[in-house]
């Protein structure tokens, strides 16, 4: 078999953890025990699930709904084994870590990776696709605090990079329309904006909405109806072992975590082009249009 050596750890990307040490405690054991009882019971590898989204659009949150599962084996962002630099790595060590999974549900984030979700699909079959989709006022307020450098991405973008992983897949038609709406003196705001738009607008590039592989899951319905929301999920996938406790568990999580309904807010961040105001309005208008949302 190919051997996986993992580079330096990369400093975590995804924001700050306000969970309190012994809540991060709870759970790291919580893991560590689920991963015992994997070793010492191996079951066999029955799917492969695919965490999408934008970047500060709750997927960690996602994330520890799916590791609640005792059939589950998740790899973060920060996971060396599976990601340099937040990307996911080559398909054959994935394809190795997933051969190498003793639980029948093998869970990877693919946040670096939306342009590639319908050929993952394809590729680690049987799989499943969970995009996480966040109002943009808030995904927009959450990223301009843990991070920077939107306008000049956004230029380069407009100059043609494809090397990098947001230029990856970008369709002509995006690509024209952020020429059009580019500025120089953009703020940082409106350049996370443009991000959201040319990132979640992927989702339909690949028609994944008429996928029954793919589920959308909402930010907002996760922290505020999240016994509802867990459910859903973990109907989806078809994960044993969904009880009213696990979702208290769950939330319990996500409130430590300052993940909670204090967070949908909703509010324009300032200094952002009315043009984009109206792309990225538009972009979720056709999100929440989706059937499985207007069921709710």
């Amino acid at each position: 078999m190919m051997a996986i050596t993992p580079s330096a750890r990369p400093r975590p990307a995804t924001g700050h953890d306000a969970r309190s040490l012994s809540l991060r405690m709870r759970h790291a054991l919580w893991r560590k025990a689920k991963a015992w009882r994997q070793r010492i019971l191996p079951r066999p590898l029955a799917q492969h699930v695919f965490v999408a989204g934008m970047q500060r659009s709750g997927t960690n949150l996602l994330m520890d709904v799916l590791d609640a599962s005792a059939a589950t084996q998740v790899f973060h962002e920060t996971d060396t084994r599976a990601f340099e630099r937040y990307e996911m790595r080559d398909v054959a060590v994935i394809r190795q870590l997933a051969r190498q999974c003793q639980a029948p549900v093998f869970v990877v984030k693919a946040l670096c990776e939306l342009d590639r979700i319908k050929s993952l699909m394809e590729t680690f079959t049987p799989a499943h696709t969970l995009w996480m989709v966040r109002d943009w006022r808030d995904s927009v307020s959450s990223a301009i605090k843990s991070f920077g450098n939107f306008v000049p991405q956004w230029q380069r973008l407009v100059a043609g990079d494809t090397e990098d992983w947001r230029g990856r897949g970008m369709s002509s038609a995006t690509r024209e329309l952020l020429a059009a709406l580019y500025r120089p003196e953009a703020s940082e705001a409106e350049g996370a904006a443009i991000m959201w738009f040319y990132r979640n607008v992927l989702f339909f590039e690949q028609q994944l909405a008429a996928d029954p592989r793919v589920r959308v899951v909402y930010y907002e319905d996760l922290v505020q109806h999240p016994l509802r929301e867990v459910a859903a999920v973990y109907t989806f996938l078809g994960l044993p072992g969904f009880s009213a406790a696990k979702a208290r568990r769950i939330h319990e999580y996500s409130v430590k975590r300052c993940i909670h309904a204090h967070s949908v807010k909703r509010r324009s961040p300032p200094d952002i082009a009315p043009a984009v105001i109206a792309l990225c309005d538009e972009l979720l208008a056709r999100f929440v249009a989706l059937p499985a949302r207007k069921s709710v």
